[in-house]
């Protein structure tokens, strides 16, 4: 039998300036970097934790306390510029994440992590670009054999974390150059993120100050040409609440049809317009589900993520609804659908003080607190014209997202052809 042909370890995409540099070192991350494991003692560090997608943050800000306790004096203090691996798993990154310091000259992080130091000539941010792409998580995946231990951490151990392997370029100058270009597009998502930012401030400003403050009778701030008082009605004057149901799971006449059926977890942005099922008549007919039309709102009354936003969208198709969700039915003739949209969302802190636990991890809207809502109306014409605002301010920040989203695609594909693939790393 003939041997397998040897790949050679260089990456897809080059920089025309290294073409001829030659294959990259298989490096392993502890032929590169030093562990960390000075404890901190008695020092008085900031203790800090991570968060899959974001990095280090203080233990106060994630937990609303510092929890080190006892536990403080064999923490590891870290210093800028170190990492750290933090072994829990989580959905971007289910084999456990890895951060680089940046925020504090020393901190004092958990001993649970695994923390090491490059060595000098290794550049922190060509390797940022392996740990964001998770190449460190798609090798780790064969020393989990025993899932998560019971503290929640993966059972990872140090000696098998640091034999990950990480190819390198020969020449610092190299790892140089595509940390600058990954760099440089870091800073780039990071603008297009505070701008969304700022639009989504500015939405929440305006939707404090285009409607009346609780008591008043008109708001902060009005368009031109409307005037007089706005009618206060409660939300169950006018509003109707429909619930849908889940069709029998086992019944195959009921499922894939041409009815878009909507779970709770699909109503996440303001318009809907597809899900993962579908229904048949047979289920609508057989009144295990019912029928919304397009361009009714729909909000979410049970789910586990309502302790941090209230999620409503409009339906852009005709859709069938589960259990969780109910559409807001109410005679359109009086009441414009966008601003109706836009004028509860100036209520969400109000409605999520009024979430309720079910278990551990779900939460429902107390609907008879929603149904107390006083609500304000203007006139129709003044109505569409607030709805239209919100509209395009709706339009602007999907667009951004949608960029950023782009981007961060972009940046993913780059990175895949500036790095030599996991098979060819262990070739």
């Amino acid at each position: 039998m003939s041997k397998k042909k040897k790949v050679a370890l260089v990456p897809r995409l080059r920089f025309p300036e290294f073409c001829s540099d030659g294959e990259w070192q298989t490096c392993s991350l502890g032929d590169i970097s030093d562990r960390i494991t000075e404890k901190v003692g008695e020092k008085q560090l900031i203790t800090l934790s991570i968060s899959a997608g974001i990095g280090f943050v203080s233990q106060a800000e994630k937990f609303s306390r510092d929890i080190s306790g006892k536990q403080y004096e064999n923490y590891i203090q870290l210093k800028k510029g170190d990492f750290s691996y933090n072994k829990g798993n989580s959905k971007k990154y289910p084999q456990g994440c890895i951060y680089e310091l940046k925020e504090y000259d020393d901190a004092a992080v958990p001993n649970a992590f695994i923390s090491f130091r490059l060595r000098d000539g290794y550049v922190s941010n060509f390797y940022k670009g392996y740990f964001d792409n998770n190449f460190h998580g798609r090798q780790l995946t064969k020393f989990i054999t025993s899932g998560a231990r019971s503290d929640g951490l993966l059972n990872i151990n140090s000696s098998d974390f640091l034999s990950i392997i990480l190819p390198t370029p020969k020449g610092k100058d190299e790892q140089q150059k595509i940390a600058d270009c990954l760099s440089s597009l870091d800073d780039l998502i990071n603008a297009e993120d505070k701008k969304l930012g700022f639009l989504k401030a500015h939405k929440k400003g305006l939707l404090q100050k285009l409607f009346p403050a609780e008591g008043e009778t008109v708001p902060e701030i009005r368009f031109n040409g409307y005037n007089g008082v706005w009618v206060r009605r409660k939300f169950s004057d006018d509003i109707n609440l429909v619930g849908g149901a889940t069709p029998f799971k086992q019944n195959s006449d009921y499922w894939g049809g041409n009815i878009v059926w909507l779970s709770s977890q699909e109503i996440k942005d303001k318009y809907v317009t597809s899900a993962t099922y579908t229904v048949t008549q047979k289920a609508v007919d057989d009144n295990t589900t019912k029928v919304i039309k397009n361009g009714t709102p729909l909000i979410v009354t049970r789910s586990g993520v309502l302790a941090n936003r209230f999620p409503i969208s409009i339906p852009t198709v005709d859709v069938a609804i589960n259990q969780d969700i109910k559409a807001l039915i109410y005679d359109t003739d009086k009441i414009n659908t966008d601003f109706f949209v836009a004028q509860l969302q100036s209520f969400e802190g109000y409605i999520l003080k009024s979430i309720v636990k079910s278990g551990t991890t779900v939460q429902s809207v107390n609907v008879s607190d929603l149904l107390k809502l006083d609500l304000a109306y203007p006139s129709k014409e003044e109505q569409t014209a607030i709805g239209n605002l919100f509209c395009t301010i709706d339009e602007l920040i999907t667009a951004q997202a949608d960029k950023i989203e782009t981007l961060k695609a972009h940046k993913k594909g780059l990175m895949q052809g500036l790095f030599p693939s996991i098979e060819e790393a262990n070739e």
